[in-house]
């Protein structure tokens, strides 16, 4: 019995003796880990994916928006921006966190930040404050969209790739200007804006044929509008006889019913879009110049022979002018 409780006596010991330095050597690891040096950690990352950036072990935070008040969670399309509400030395607020989607969940810490959600052109911004505990936050957009087109005088259909448009805020500055908000919109595209009152310039080619419209945008709905130019198209040619060839290599100049130059243009056929008017096309080819008066008529597109003959010749310096 004596050798038994001897040998338990002296494993004990053993055990004991191994033990110590392993306690010892946890003790001092741990006592040493405020000396580590540890690198600099930037106050935030550049976002380079469309997920959430997750900063800091505060509570989580879940960011949703709606396009307007008790409105459904809008699921994609949203980028958050999430930024320290006190400017850095160079004047801008800091931004500490970024996600594209819908609704996004952030790991900030606990403070107060701004949160930017923008929704194509629309956007709101909140002041929001994180603590420990995880909450939600939501966004109300106050926002719409609104969608474009433009036909000619009758309702003919005008090419996409002859229309754009350009969306400036209803607005007038000081100096009488007014905003730029979207420019060389093409048609039938949705344009998301918030709620109000928008100046819409839309330009049928590239001379004269613009309409200006003012249009009201309302929250949670799509705006559809469609304007009418009283314009047409027009193809100039010169030719030494009714209904023959197209001269090569002549100068084109359009004036207005005021005498103001205000298109010009080089080749056999000259096209453009017009305003409903009176116009004046001179043609140059070589050393001689002819010129003719003629009307654009709304929705009618026409192409207008200048007779190279004597009745439409001019004379070089009277041209010149």
């Amino acid at each position: 019995m004596f050798e038994g409780t001897l040998r338990l006596f002296v494993i004990g010991l053993i055990a004991a003796l191994f033990a110590v330095p392993v306690s010892f050597a946890l003790a001092q690891n741990a006592n040493d880990v405020g000396d580590i040096k540890l690198p600099g950690i930037s106050s935030y990352a550049t976002p380079k994916s469309e997920r959430s950036l997750a900063l800091g072990s505060g509570g989580a935070i879940t960011l949703s928006a709606q396009l307007t008040d008790k409105g459904a969670d809008i699921t994609r399309g949203i980028v958050w921006r999430v930024f320290k509400p006190e400017p850095a030395s160079d004047g801008k607020l800091p931004m500490v966190a970024s996600a594209h989607g819908g609704t996004a969940v952030f790991q900030l810490d606990p403070g107060s930040y701004l949160v930017h959600a923008s929704y194509g052109r629309a956007g709101a911004t909140k002041r929001i404050t994180v603590g420990k505990d995880a909450k939600r936050e939501s966004l109300v957009l106050d926002a719409g969209g609104l969608k474009l087109d433009a036909v000619t005088s009758g309702g003919a259909h005008i090419a996409p790739k002859k229309l754009r448009f350009a969306i400036y805020e209803g607005q007038v500055e000081a100096n009488g200007d007014r905003a730029l908000i979207a420019p060389d919109v093409e048609p039938n595209t949705v344009v998301r804006l918030n709620a109000g009152t928008y100046h819409v310039v839309s330009t049928y080619g590239a001379v004269n044929a613009v309409i200006r419209s003012d249009i009201r945008v309302e929250a949670g709905k799509l705006t559809e509008a469609t304007v009418e130019h009283r314009a047409a198209e027009m193809t100039m040619k010169l030719v030494r006889e009714p209904g023959g060839e197209a001269i090569a290599d002549t100068s084109w100049s359009l004036l207005n019913e005021s005498g103001d130059p205000i298109k010009e243009a080089v080749g056999a056929f000259a096209s453009m879009v017009l305003a409903e008017g009176q116009y004046t096309i001179i043609a140059k080819n070589r050393d001689r110049i002819y010129q003719k008066d003629f009307t654009v008529v709304a929705g009618q597109n026409q192409e207008i022979e200048v007779v190279a003959n004597e009745s439409s010749a001019i004379d070089p310096e009277e041209g010149a002018d």
